[in-house]
């Protein structure tokens, strides 16, 4: 698997994983520690593949989507929001790793 690319795919499945759990179970705290778990390895990947400013970068797009998509399911749904986040996030992933392995 070309680097990154784990963490591009990883990074829409944390956080559609996170929304499943929570909505399934009906405890938050644990789609946040899915979410969160998810993060972190997506984190080390981006370092990895990317280089420490643009992991901070996705982290924080990452982090933000999940904080985002709250007051965007209000005004379009839950699944909306959470699929449209999940896509924006893991396509910056895939943009980024991608431009950093080619340079």
């Amino acid at each position: 698997m070309r680097p990154g690319t784990r963490a591009s795919l990883l990074a829409p499945v944390g956080l559609l994983a996170g929304f499943v759990v929570a909505r399934t179970t009906g405890r938050r705290e644990l789609g946040g520690v899915l979410f969160g778990v998810a993060g972190l390895v997506c984190v080390r990947d981006w370092a990895r593949s990317a280089g420490l400013p643009a992991a901070g970068l996705l982290a924080g797009l990452y982090a933000a989507a999940m904080g985002g998509s709250h007051p965007l399911a209000k005004k379009v749904g839950a699944w909306p929001s959470v699929l449209g986040v999940s896509g924006l996030v893991g396509g910056v992933s895939a943009l980024l790793t991608r431009r950093s392995a080619g340079s």
